[in-house]
Order: C-alpha cells, then sequence, then structure tokens
C-alpha cells in the first residue's frame, strides 16, 4: 500500500463506516493520522460516532454538524443488487445522499473533499477492450439505476461542493460477508462442501482487493486535481467466476461440484464488465496491488477462524 502519500491531518467523516468497505477505510485514515467520525444507524459505546438514518433529512444534517468534516467519503448505500425492497434502494442512494450534501452545503462542511462511490455496474456490457469513463451506460439492476442517478443529482452540487466520483469495479476481501459472491465460494471451500450452487460462471469481471479500493479512496481524496472528476477503479483485467473457483480448488486442494442454479442467474446481467484505470493512475500514480490469489488465501484463512 502507499501509505506515504499523507495530506494534512483531517477530519474526515465515513458513512457506512460499520460496513465491509468502512472497517478497512477507517483502519487507513487512521493509520495516515486523520480524526475519522464514524457515521452510524445505531449508537454504540463509542465517542467518534454520530448517528442518523440517511432517510430522515433532519438526522443527517444534524449528524453532519456534530461532526464538522473537513471531507467526507460518503459509503453508506443498500449495494447489492439483488436486494428485494427496490423503493429502499432509491431512498438510500438517491435521497441518503442527497440529504448528505444538502446537510454540507448548509453547514459549510466537506470542503477538503466529497468522495461518492457509484458503481461500474452503470456500463453497458464491452466485448471487445475494456470500459472507459467515458463509454456508453446502460444500467440494468435498480441499483445500478439508483446510483447512475445518485451521480446525475451530486454532480448539481458540483459548484458547493468538492465532489469526486469514484466507479469501482467488483471487489472484494477479507470481512466481506454472503450473500456477496465471492465469500460464498470461498465459505465452501473453507468447509470442504462437495457441492456449490452458482449462476452464470462465464461472466467476466474485473476484481480487486478492498485495501487497493481504500488505498485509492484516500489518495484521491488527498489529490485536490481530482475534483469534479470521474473515475473508474478496477485493475483492467478480466476474470470469470469459474476462474475463481479453479484458484481456489489449487489453493485447497478441494475439488468442488459445481451446479448452476437458474435461480442464481441474473437477467440481463453483462457478459463482460472489465475496466481502463488509465485516468485514475494519471491522477493519483500506480493504484496498489494485491494479487488475487493472496486475497483469496486471506479470505480463506478468515473463513477458517
Amino acid at each position: 500500500m502507499n501509505a506515504s502519500i499523507v495530506a494534512s491531518p483531517t477530519r474526515v467523516l465515513v458513512t457506512g463506516a460499520a460496513g465491509f468497505t468502512g472497517r478497512h477505510l477507517c483502519a487507513s485514515l487512521v493509520a495516515r493520522g486523520h480524526t475519522v467520525i464514524r457515521l452510524v444507524e445505531r449508537a454504540t459505546p463509542a465517542a467518534d460516532e454520530v448517528i442518523a438514518d440517511l432517510t430522515d433529512a433532519h438526522a443527517v444534517a444534524a449528524a453532519v454538524r456534530a461532526a464538522q468534516p473537513d471531507a467526507v467519503v460518503h459509503l453508506a448505500a443498500i449495494a447489492f443488487p439483488a436486494h428485494a425492497d427496490n423503493a429502499a434502494i432509491y431512498a438510500v442512494n438517491v435521497g441518503g445522499t442527497l440529504a448528505l450534501l444538502e446537510a454540507l452545503v448548509a453547514g459549510g462542511f466537506g470542503r477538503d473533499g466529497v468522495l461518492l462511490p457509484s458503481t461500474a455496474t452503470v456500463y453497458a456490457s464491452a466485448a471487445d477492450g475494456v470500459l472507459t469513463e467515458d463509454s456508453p451506460v446502460a444500467p440494468a439492476s435498480h441499483y445500478a439505476v439508483s446510483k447512475l442517478a445518485m451521480e446525475h443529482m451530486a454532480r448539481l452540487f458540483a459548484r458547493a461542493l468538492p465532489l469526486v466520483l469514484v466507479r469501482p469495479f467488483n471487489y472484494t476481501g477479507p470481512g466481506q460477508r454472503e450473500p456477496y459472491l465471492v465469500p460464498k465460494i470461498v465459505r465452501h471451500f473453507a468447509e470442504r462442501a462437495p457441492v456449490i450452487e452458482l449462476g452464470n460462471i462465464d461472466v467476466e469481471r474485473d476484481f480487486l482487493d478492498v485495501r487497493v479500493v481504500v488505498d485509492a479512496y484516500v489518495r484521491l481524496l488527498a489529490a485536490p486535481a481530482t475534483r469534479g472528476g470521474t473515475f473508474n477503479l478496477c485493475s483492467g483485467t478480466g476474470r470469470t467466476v469459474r476462474d475463481i473457483v479453479h484458484r481456489l480448488t489449487a489453493l485447497t486442494g478441494h475439488d468442488i461440484e459445481i451446479r448452476i442454479n437458474p435461480r442464481f442467474v441474473r437477467a440481463g446481467e453483462p457478459q463482460r464488465i472489465v475496466g481502463s484505470n488509465a485516468r485514475v493512475e494519471a491522477a493519483i500514480g500506480p493504484l496498489s496491488s494485491v494479487a488475487l490469489d493472496v486475497t483469496l488465501a486471506d479470505m480463506l484463512a478468515a473463513a477458517r477462524r
């Protein structure tokens, strides 16, 4: 990790701080000397937390005033594409972001940067080549539509706030839980299960380790030249689900039978989502690197514990 890149210490508000990415991000920010204020939905005995339901604009405004952040990373979202409550997806991902941005503008906070993760699933599938930030968009799920809507809404605040929009591609790592796909596969290997049920195992995705992602978030937040930009976060290499199963077989010596369950095959799922990281690396330098086999081995160790 490129821990040498440290801006002057700032107060950073992290929404979704208790989640998979949030835990890794908060640890990275603290290690670099920043003061982290965690926005959470439920109170815990911690002095560095503020409490708000993102769908309650008054509570969000009060939390922002209490936090007084110099910078913000807005991770809180309904991020699972197959989430059952479509209305909640829009209420949180669009309405919650709107409430946060309005609170920041009203209080004059977030002047050192506001980083808003979107998703690479806003793009249409690219059969050849890789997806750049200028590639056509064609979101195929309520989650992806909500994130694209969030991007358009957020840009209305571009004159008032130093926004950085990020489109991360698939990422995983220690601490990610089911129902996400890679933790499910890892658990089956950790338990040496004889059979696993999967959907389309030949879709091609671009995988990063969560530790690479949060390192990039911190560096993007520290780079003034990124303000107003939209950046892919990706490796530029496609991996199929079948490849991940094969890698775990090699790591564990365990053979597993794959059964395709039609319930797990998503309608309209893009066949290939692989990105170009040229723009982000031009802005902050080369992304840090964690090999996929290292990610899977760390996840196996965590699952076995």
